[in-house]
């Protein structure tokens, strides 16, 4: 049985580190833990009663400590089994700490626990020579944790300031149509251009954001009216009025670059993210559904 635990803490141990490389080192970052902690959380943030927009607000930061929390249970717990069969016979306890009534699962998980956050009490301390190895490599998947956590929270806030960089510029845009009282569709072509090639460049980026890291979809923007989903409807009409017949073929060009651009983010919606719709329209509708004001969506919860 003995055998049994030390494979079972061994595999939980596995399943962490995996995880944790391919949410933060494979191209695609398919964490399987991870994505299925995010859903999870995103979920009950859904069903909450009466639709709070601060839960719903903070479903992404919630899901990133629920994975992070996930990831150090399964360290501390497949340590533990590690550990367990070695009780007590496999540890020095010091002085007012009975060895027999210190020898289960809570005492290893505590060993295990003492060890992932370097804190090192010393009340209870391996003797086995291979246990005393077996310490330090357990803090040194402590301080790699931490290190991965922090690294992983980094990229979040860079691909999310990315989204609403462009978000706010394409906002900007709109805006400056509304307040110029004509279409930036008619202004200068060269200066049209550029424009869209500016937005397709930055969205090909945010594209490239959701696929490493897909939990930045959970993560919104407190300010609505300046989120991507509700702003893309805007990209997409602009593409279609820069590139009508008689337009200059390199306005064209850019505008069917940028058409290219939002088809190829509408199917990485649908691909990483299961998002329901079989037209770039279909997909975007519910993207901005999902994203839309949070005080009068009701059909997301």
């Amino acid at each position: 049985m003995d055998v049994v635990w030390t494979l079972l803490g061994i595999a939980l141990i596995a399943i962490a580190l995996r995880d944790i490389f391919d949410v933060l080192f494979h191209p695609l970052g398919r964490g399987v833990v991870a994505r299925r902690v995010v859903l999870g959380v995103s979920g009950l943030a859904r069903r909450v009663p009466g639709g709070s927009g601060t839960i719903r607000l903070l479903a992404g930061p919630i899901g990133y400590i629920t994975v992070v929390a996930t990831w150090a249970a399964l360290l501390a717990v497949g340590w533990a089994l590690i550990f367990m069969p070695h009780l007590p016979e496999g540890f020095t306890y010091g002085p007012g700490l009975d060895p027999a009534t210190h020898s289960g699962f809570l005492d290893a998980l505590y060993i295990s626990l003492v060890n992932l956050t370097s804190l090192g009490y010393g009340d209870i301390s391996p003797a086995a020579s291979g246990l005393r190895l077996l310490g330090p490599l357990e803090t040194m998947f402590g301080l790699g944790l931490l290190t991965a956590s922090i690294s992983w929270l980094i990229s979040i806030y860079n691909a999310i300031s990315r989204r609403d960089s462009l978000a706010h510029e394409v906002h900007l845009a709109k805006e400056a149509e509304e307040r110029l009282g004509e279409k930036l569709a008619d202004a200068d072509p060269e200066l049209l251009e550029a424009l869209l090639a500016a937005f397709a460049e930055q969205l090909i980026r945010v594209r490239r954001d959701v696929i490493h890291f897909p939990i930045i979809h959970y993560f919104r923007t407190e300010d609505e009216e300046r989120a991507l989903a509700g702003l893309l409807p805007f990209l997409s009409s602009l593409v279609e009025e820069a590139s009508g017949e008689g337009r200059p073929h390199s306005l064209r060009v850019r505008a069917e670059i940028l058409r290219m651009a939002i088809d190829d983010f509408a199917a990485t919606l649908r691909a990483r993210l299961r998002m329901p719709g079989e037209t770039t329209d279909e997909t975007l509708r519910h993207y901005q559904s999902e994203h839309g004001p949070l005080q009068s969506d009701s059909s997301y919860l």
